[in-house]
């Protein structure tokens, strides 16, 4: 009986690290969710292949991914980071909010969401940038190059719930 009780319990003890090891992996890689097609909806022209880069670090785990138009002008620049036990995004968004310009909340979107654009904004004009707080994780989309601010903020936000989407 001894012989299968050990079986057993080591094979519990790697169904366990197995789901664990899973689990470790299971972070969220903007570049793959949003990908090429996608960024050339979003800015309306092609772009450049994508210059991604995911790090984790001691306060949390960082995505990020950059588009760029082959024309030089537009790009999309996407940023995730799921923080680390004991760091607040909330505090994040906040150090955000205060060192920029004008900034609007976005409701419906996460847990909270704000929405800085233009010279308003203390951005160049045609720059919006969003920021999204969901749970453990801030979100953030960049936009620049485009016309029209109302629409690269409605973009800006597509992109934002397709990461949300992703969590």
């Amino acid at each position: 009986m001894k012989p299968r009780i050990l079986f057993l319990s080591g094979a519990l003890a790697l169904i366990v690290h197995q789901q664990a090891v899973v689990a470790a992996d299971a972070h969220v890689d903007v570049w793959r969710i949003v990908d090429q097609p996608t960024a050339e909806s979003v800015l309306g022209e092609p772009v450049k292949p994508a210059s991604p880069r995911n790090v984790d670090g001691k306060d949390g785990y960082y995505s990020k991914c950059n588009y760029y138009t082959a024309k030089p002008g537009k790009a999309l620049i996407i940023r995730f980071y799921q923080t680390a036990s004991g760091v607040d995004p909330q505090t994040t968004l906040e150090a955000v909010t205060e060192s920029t310009g004008a900034m609007t909340t976005v409701p419906g979107l996460g847990d909270r969401a704000r929405l800085s654009s233009g010279t308003e904004g203390g951005l160049p004009p045609h720059v919006v940038m969003l920021y999204v707080v969901k749970g453990n994780a801030l979100i953030t989309v960049g936009v620049s190059g485009l016309d029209d601010d109302v629409l690269a903020a409605e973009k800006a936000k597509t992109v934002a719930q397709k990461v949300l989407a992703s969590l």
